[in-house]
């Protein structure tokens, strides 16, 4: 295996443990640091030592495709290896299109998790198979999909995260600083861009898309 400097981002701290654990026994891996949301992992990737992330999709302050979206733009040298519950194709399609180099879920085994390094740290990229027959299988209800989610705006993804979490329009008003007819008024928004009839479908709609667990 190719010499690897690694950066591990995700909330879950049980998970962050037990991977850095992992992975410190392998002599060509060195575990760089740790972050528990991607604003923390973009500042330690801005010190240039880290050529390789493994990243959760689902984190405070900055989610992992946001960080994704970034890191791709601004340090493209840096390798990214998705590890998630998150299996919807939706979302895989779309950190496809962003390009990230890999895609684990999280109940992987530490042979697969070795050999998606190893892969990608080589040049190539990797993704468990049954999340490429899956996407594949599914490539043009994707397109569709992810057409939908690069139509909202920044404020617009953010209320849908709020709404997801369960908060009422007077909540979100005062989360956001905005007067409620401008939730109200994104929230119409939000059900004739996603095609959704209800705060159900939002909701659906947020955790098929990796932007809530």
């Amino acid at each position: 295996m190719n010499p690897v400097n690694l950066l591990i981002a995700d909330d879950h701290t049980m998970f962050l443990q037990g991977i850095i654990a992992l992975l410190e026994q392998e002599p060509n891996i060195t575990v760089i640091d740790k972050a528990v949301n991607g604003i923390e992992a973009l500042e330690i990737v801005k010190k240039g030592v880290v050529d390789f992330v493994i990243l959760d999709i689902s984190m405070p302050e900055m989610d992992g495709i946001e960080l994704s979206k970034i890191l791709k733009k601004q340090y493209p040298n840096v390798k990214i290896l998705i590890v998630s519950t998150h299996s919807n194709v939706m979302v895989i399609s779309r950190l496809i299109r962003i390009g990230v180099n890999g895609y684990l879920l999280k109940n992987a085994e530490k042979v697969e998790l070795l050999k998606a390094i190893n892969t990608i740290a080589s040049g190539e990229n990797y993704f468990a198979e049954e999340l490429e027959e899956k996407h594949l299988s599914n490539s043009s209800r994707i397109e569709k999909q992810v057409s939908n989610l690069t139509e909202l705006s920044s404020r617009e993804k953010e209320i849908l995260v709020l709404i997801a979490h369960e908060y009422n329009t007077a909540e979100i008003a005062e989360k956001t600083f905005i007067s409620l007819n401008t939730v109200n008024t994104h929230r119409r928004n939000l059900l004739s861009k996603l095609n959704a009839k209800n705060t159900a479908g939002l909701v659906k709609y947020a955790v098929e898309n990796g932007l809530v667990d």
